[in-house]
């Protein structure tokens, strides 16, 4: 009866699901074809998950990119203000003390005036003449006039103030009309009376008169200045074009000075030291050119080109030269980024690529060096695009495969990129012209779209202006000139004679222009040529200067012309505003290494290098090595010898300072090439730290903690040889060691550690060695069971020493938790 009931039950439970199993295979069976059909749709609706997530992961990449822009720029406003606002104050400062110290000596002259006692050398004058007038009058016989005399001989004063330009200022009226009052109150009777208060008065007048002269000149200048900015920014023509500014970025060996040397028919490259650029190099680019470099190209409307030529600025690629393309990108109107396709983007790229956003400076893409694939057929004169269709299949892959992965490294930089001949929106995508500098593919279109761009895109901002905006790039003395500058000059005008004013080292310089040499066309501005003299140089071009008293220029910072003398101290201000926060940037030590250079360009780049390498400078000079450069680094010789050395980069070493730095022990690293002064002087460096090692590695000891291991001890005495543990540090051949516990007794010195029944020099934390320790020459030899015991730890014996000695000359050997050790076994033994 039980098991009728279990299959009743059994039954029941089941029986509905036995009733739709039919229904529930016809569901399966429409589930599954309903499935397939869906994911037949989503293969054809669009990409799979990966790469939604890809694209999703990217996109917050970017935002987080333009988040992080965002708080970079808002953090840059902020000290901007600061700045501004700390300025601000500091002007009111002096202008509050200027006004404190003018009403004292206001206050001062009339006090002294009461008294009487106020005679400079103009009223000693005034008087010694009246004297003598009043003499002569009495010995002609002439009775002395009273009161009625004095209107006759005050006009002599006033025509005589009168012949001066600033005759009638507010104080010398004022100080007139005291006089009057005087005279009218006081009634004087006699000549001498009379003149002796109005010379004071007229000379008070004077003097005042020349201290307020110089203000009022000031202001004037000021104005006129401001008036003639003004005037030059309203009569802007937009109709008349300059030549635009392009600089050329990139990664080091990507082909920037290659591409120019096609474009210009030239062989810079070869001739730079080891083929790499070290300094900024300006070429003006003629209207004639761009047109014969850029008649293959289609589409390209010849009749309409405004811009009267190109000046192309080349700058270095090393990463020790960002602030030389921080200065090339800071004046340049569009700029050229070339990228290997071969490697994409690079360290330098990217950061030239983050400058350029920074300046917000537009930019096309050069892809260089489509030679290098496979298989490529030149064609360099016909147009990049029917160059690219004639190639085979294998090699049109290639260039695709390669050309998308640099779009997508600029996507992931945050930045829209594409071929320029698919690009319909230059304002927001950023166009890459495939471009070969060694085969010359591409580069008429390349000139051809930098023409388009700029006089559609930038035509305001080239339209010609008369206002003088000019830089100073770089500072050279050539042989038979003296010391010049290269300026580039961006707009308005520099004339022969001209007066300008340029930053210093010690404040502004003010010369004259003494001449104007441009490069032929087509050639580099600091390429040794024959320069051809000009008395006047309009914009855009890059333009040697030569004058007195350039040897202090720093480069980087703008050149002002003063059209009237009393226009050069309100210029000389504008310069020291700037000049400050530069001159700030270069900070000396009081001990390092004498920096020497050809150019301020490649001194900012070895201070650049010495500071990212923590190798302090505590002098900088431009230009070649004399006597008295050896002296100054001389001074080191004292307080730290290694530090008695002078970088000499691209610099002549006279004969006599080389022997002067031999006798004195200085030593004289000299390279043309700036990787190679880097190497020769770290090499130096690892010598000498490591003749310091020799020297001190017995005063030297490294902190180590040991552990007895009981059941390991071979010999208990002279020497002590036994199994420990080393539970931190390091123990190395020659520590003496000791045991804090039993009143700090001194076991010996380790004299060998073997691991495995092999000898090696040193042990590091968790291993199990065995030790050899003699005893210390002149001391009884100490014993393992009477001296100290195996619950005891033994320690390295350090001291104010040998701690110096570590931190001086084998920090890089030493670990975070070996400096932990030396706190606390610093206080176990109580070091200072």
């Amino acid at each position: 009866m039980i098991v009728n009931i279990q299959c009743i039950r059994k039954s029941y439970t089941y029986s509905p699901i036995l009733c739709s199993s039919g229904d529930k295979k016809k569901k399966d069976k429409k589930k599954k074809k309903g499935e397939k059909e869906e994911k037949e749709k989503d293969k054809k609706k669009g990409p799979s998950k990966a790469a939604v997530n890809a694209m999703k992961e990217a996109l917050a990449k970017m935002k987080e990119e333009e988040e992080r822009a965002k708080r970079e720029e808002e953090e840059r406003q902020r000290r901007l203000e600061e700045l501004e606002a700390q300025r601000q104050e500091q002007e009111r400062l002096e202008a509050e003390r200027k006004e404190k110290k003018k009403q004292k000596d206001k206050e001062r002259k009339e006090r002294l005036k009461k008294e009487g006692k106020l005679l400079t050398k103009a009223q000693k004058e005034a008087r010694a003449r009246a004297e003598a007038t009043l003499r002569a009058l009495q010995a002609q016989g002439v009775e002395v006039p009273s009161k009625d005399a004095m209107p006759k001989k005050k006009p002599v004063y006033s025509d005589k103030r009168k012949k001066k330009p600033t005759a009638h200022t507010p104080e010398e009226e004022e100080s007139e009309d005291e006089e009057d009052n005087k005279d009218s109150s006081n009634k004087m009777t006699t000549n001498k009376a009379g003149k002796e208060p109005s010379s004071e008065s007229s000379s008070e007048s004077d003097s005042d008169d020349d201290r307020s002269k110089e203000e009022r000149l000031y202001d004037k200048a000021k104005r006129r200045i401001e008036k003639r900015r003004q005037e030059n920014m309203k009569n802007i023509n937009f109709d008349k074009l300059r030549a635009p500014v392009v600089c050329v970025l990139g990664h080091v060996d990507t082909g920037k000075t290659k591409i120019l040397d096609k474009l210009r028919h030239t062989h810079v490259q070869d001739g730079e030291a080891g083929g790499i650029t070290q300094q900024i190099g300006a070429t003006n680019v003629p209207l004639e050119t761009i047109l014969e470099q850029a008649k293959m190209v289609k589409n390209f409307d010849k009749e309409n080109v405004k811009v009267p030529g190109m000046l192309i600025i080349d700058t270095p690629g090393h990463e020790s030269f960002s602030n030389l393309r921080n200065r090339g990108s800071s004046l340049c109107d569009i700029a050229i980024l070339v990228v290997d396709i071969m490697h994409g983007l690079e360290p330098q790229t990217i950061e030239s690529i983050n400058l350029l956003k920074e300046k917000k400076c537009p930019f096309i893409v050069a892809l260089n060096k489509i030679d290098r694939l496979y298989d490529w057929k030149k064609s360099p004169d016909t147009d990049i695009v029917a160059t690219l269709k004639k190639q085979k299949k294998n090699t049109k892959d290639e260039f695709d495969e390669r050309a998308k992965a640099v779009i997508v490294e600029f996507a992931q930089e945050g930045l829209n990129a594409a071929l320029f001949y698919e690009n319909k929106d230059p304002r927001t995508f950023v166009s890459l012209v495939p471009t070969s500098a060694h085969s010359g593919d591409g580069m008429g279109n390349l000139i051809a779209l930098l023409v388009e761009l700029t006089q559609t895109m930038l035509a305001r901002r080239l339209a010609h202006c008369d206002e003088l905006r000019a830089q100073v790039m770089e500072v050279k003395a050539l042989p038979g000139m003296g010391t010049t500058i290269d300026v580039i000059l961006i707009n308005g005008c520099l004339r022969e004679g001209e007066t300008i004013i340029v930053p210093g080292v010690d404040g502004p310089i003010v010369t004259q222009i003494r001449g104007l040499l441009l490069p032929p066309p087509l050639k580099e501005l600091r390429v040794k040529n024959p320069y051809e003299k000009h008395k006047e140089v309009s914009t855009a071009q890059g333009v040697k200067i030569l004058g007195k008293d350039l040897e202090k220029t720093l480069a980087g910072l703008p050149l002002l012309v003063a059209h009237k003398e009393d226009e050069i101290p309100v210029l000389r201000d504008e310069l020291i505003r700037e000049l400050k926060q530069t001159l700030n940037a270069i900070k000396l030590e009081e001990k390092g290494v004498y920096v020497q250079a050809s150019t301020l360009g490649s001194l900012e780049a070895l201070l650049e290098f010495l500071r990212t390498s923590k190798v302090p400078y505590a002098g900088i000079n431009i230009g070649p090595v004399h006597k008295k450069d050896v002296m100054k680094a001389s001074t080191m010789l004292e307080h730290d010898p290694q530090y008695a050395v002078i970088l000499a980069f691209d610099v002549k070493i006279e004969r006599d300072s080389q022997e002067l730095a031999d006798s004195l022990g200085v030593r004289i690293f000299s390279a043309e090439i700036i990787y190679h002064l880097f190497d020769a002087f770290t090499k130096y460096r690892e010598d000498y730290k490591k003749q310091k090692q020799d020297e001190f590695k017995h005063i030297a000891v490294f902190p180590c903690k040991l552990r007895i291991l009981p059941q390991f001890i071979f010999n208990s005495r002279d020497p002590i040889v036994m199994g420990v543990t080393v539970e931190a540090g390091v123990l190395r051949t020659g520590t003496p060691v000791c045991v804090p516990s039993k009143g700090f007794v001194d076991i010996g010195i380790v004299t060998g550690i073997e691991i495995n029944h092999k000898s090696v020099d040193s042990a590091k934390k968790g291993q199990e060695i065995c030790v050899k320790i003699e005893p210390i020459p002149g001391e009884a030899p100490k014993m393992y069971g009477r001296h100290f015991e195996a619950v005891d730890i033994i320690v390295s014996k350090i001291t104010r020493q040998s701690i110096d000695a570590l931190k001086n000359w084998f920090r890089d050997e030493m670990q975070k938790s070996d400096w932990q050790l030396i706190m606390e076994l610093k206080k176990t033994f109580e070091i200072i």
